[in-house]
């Protein structure tokens, strides 16, 4: 966890930036995934889940201050809607991995929203 609420802040504050560029990632590879595989796929699908696994990191470590005054994200929820993605993805099921990125990319944007709001951008 991160432990000194500034760094909290800041690490929220990189999150922001950073997820704008990842739901539009994920998006493009329910495209690739649904529609036709590009030469690139496989390695653009590694660089969205190395991206996925730092916010997940940067949500853990700043979830009581994502929900010190309210209920912002609910841990649980978001957790299992990361093990679905993470199965679909180990199973190497194209199908199944749009279907799990595009169950994700709601969460990923209502972190961001939450995020804001933490920050004061909101």
């Amino acid at each position: 966890m991160i432990e000194n609420r500034a760094e909290q802040k800041e690490a929220l504050e990189a999150l922001v930036g950073f997820n704008v560029r990842l739901i539009k990632n994920m998006k493009l590879i329910v495209k690739e995934l649904t529609e036709e595989r590009k030469e690139d796929t496989d390695a653009f699908l590694n660089d969205i889940v190395q991206a996925l696994n730092w916010e997940i990191q940067v949500v853990n470590g700043t979830m009581e201050l994502l929900n010190e005054d309210k209920s912002r994200i609910d841990k649980e929820a978001f957790n299992a809607r990361i093990a679905a993605l993470s199965e679909a993805i180990g199973a190497k099921d194209d199908a199944r991995m749009a279907e799990q990125f595009t169950k994700v990319i709601p969460v990923f944007e209502g972190l961001e929203k939450a995020a804001e709001e933490v920050i004061g951008k909101a």
